[in-house]
């Protein structure tokens, strides 16, 4: 066997991707925003390890001798299975089981780190990405929903997208249960299927959910998708209530309370939306930010309350400028059950969170300029090996002062290096001879007009006309020569 033959393929294992620097700072800048915001609301940061034991994560895991569907796990040395995390809640819930007796009682967390998935990728789906999360564990009030959803719109706001370009649709577990008990379901199965028809509300509209309300459907495949089996009457009342959306979140608590006939658990959920609606007024959350809309099915099954969907309205586009639906950027919802695995006892608690890799895409398909460009540092191009001593306390200089700066250590000459600051997008090379250090001069070529001028820029004039694309100056002007380019 040859050497090429026994040399490994350089790939990336599907599903995981390679971020550059781009991606990365808009991330970055994502997470510093969004922190901002959480931590005056009060929220505390916290990060649990990338491994929980498997049996403590529950949700994806089958009953199996190698607990590794839906999660990537392995075996200790004690022969106890761990998994990576697939989400930030599952550890919360088994921090906060593991920690009560310590824990200020609301504990209000939130925590951002990559989760993964062993699930089969595919577009916009991966096995690792990064999220975010807030959540209050221990408090049973509708208050502690409005403040996580208040806190939800404000950080989308502060992450970069503007008033009018998303919103959070709120709806509650206990309006949908409280009109399928009228209706005669009472079977978690068959509520799960009802759940199912109506999260197909977008794709399929209201006469495709209609079928899959009832008998059944059959898709333009030939293949038939079993119904949730309920009566005509039951189904219509169904879609009257993913309807009853309107102007006003008060309008809207209207227009569910006369659909869902005034079961108890029905109007539970109600006066939990309204009291969500007044503590929202008082935060100062408008219908533009936040509305109640019964259609928000998402997760419905996992959560024991309010649930909510943050949406992004803008127009956004590919890379080749089609347009393209994002959708949803955000959910959450209250769940009382998960602390209770370990306990045995119920525990209130709400939480919403976002996945940032998506939301920085969504953000650059919008054409927001969040994290498009990242600046290279400033390159002192090395002319001999004798100056090396030069080159490096010139940089020293620079770093000192706040300014990246590189001293180039390839093997190429003078064009190659300057093809090299270019790419790096540095704002300006160093060119430091052996004539420059006698004198004790610089010359600095000003990349940045460089760039513009090759693009053909024809606004500012006046400022492009006072700033010499290459200059040599006293070397204590240096720093402040750089300056004016680095704030240009």
């Amino acid at each position: 066997m040859s050497e090429a033959s026994q040399r490994p393929e350089a790939r990336s294992p599907r599903g995981f991707v390679d971020r550059r620097a781009r991606d990365l700072a808009a991330e970055r800048e994502i997470l510093t925003r969004v922190s901002a915001v959480y931590e005056r609301y009060g929220f505390e940061a916290l990060d649990t390890g990338a491994f929980e034991y498997a049996d403590a994560l529950g949700k994806f895991l089958p009953d199996a001798d190698r607990p590794n569907e839906g999660v990537f796990a392995l075996q200790d040395d004690d022969e106890q299975w761990m998994a990576l995390r697939y989400d930030l809640t599952a550890p919360l819930a088994r921090f906060v089981a593991q920690t009560w007796e310590t824990l200020p009682k609301p504990f209000r967390r939130y925590a951002f780190g990559p989760v993964w998935r062993n699930e089969k990728p595919g577009p916009g789906r991966f096995r690792e990405f990064v999220q975010c999360d807030a959540d209050t564990v221990g408090s049973s009030r509708p208050e502690a929903d409005a403040e996580i959803i208040a806190m939800a719109a404000e950080g989308l706001g502060a992450a970069g997208l503007p008033t009018g370009g998303y919103v959070v649709k709120i709806n509650n577990r206990k309006l949908l249960n409280g009109l399928l008990a009228t209706a005669g379901v009472s079977s978690e199965g068959q509520k799960l299927a009802v759940l199912r028809a109506v999260d197909k509300l977008d794709r399929l509209g209201a006469d495709g959910v209609r079928l899959l309300l009832g008998e059944g459907r059959k898709d333009e495949s030939g293949a038939f998708t079993k119904g949730a089996g309920l009566d005509a009457k039951a189904a219509e009342a169904v879609l009257a209530f993913t309807a009853a959306g309107a102007a006003s979140r008060s309008e809207t608590l209207d227009a569910i309370a006369r659909v869902i006939g005034g079961s108890a658990e029905g109007d539970e959920g109600l006066a939990e939306l309204a009291r969500i609606d007044a503590a929202l007024k008082g935060l100062g959350v408008g219908a533009d930010q936040a509305v109640f809309d019964p259609s928000v099915v998402r997760g419905l099954e996992y959560y024991t309350g309010a649930v909510f969907e943050a949406e992004l309205l803008l127009q956004t586009t590919d890379d080749k400028g089609e347009p393209v639906r994002f959708g949803s950027v955000g959910g959450g919802g209250r769940y009382d059950d998960l602390v209770a695995r370990f306990t045995g006892e119920r525990t209130p608690a709400t939480g919403f969170s976002f996945g940032v890799s998506r939301l920085a895409s969504a953000l650059r398909a919008a054409g927001r300029n969040l994290g498009r460009e990242v600046r290279g540092p400033v390159v002192v191009i090395a002319f001999s090996q004798d100056d090396m001593g030069e080159y490096f306390k010139l940089v020293g200089e620079l770093r000192a002062a706040g300014i990246p700066a590189e001293v180039y250590l390839g093997a190429s000459g003078m064009k190659a290096q300057m093809k090299y600051a270019d790419r790096r997008l540095s704002p300006a090379a160093i060119m430091l001879g052996g004539d420059e250090v006698a004198a004790g001069t610089v010359t600095v070529k000003d990349l940045d007009l460089g760039r513009e001028l090759s693009a053909g820029v024809t606004d500012n004039a006046a400022w492009r006309a006072e700033r010499p694309g290459q200059q040599t100056i006293p070397r204590a002007e240096l720093i402040p020569a750089l300056r004016r380019i680095l704030e240009a």
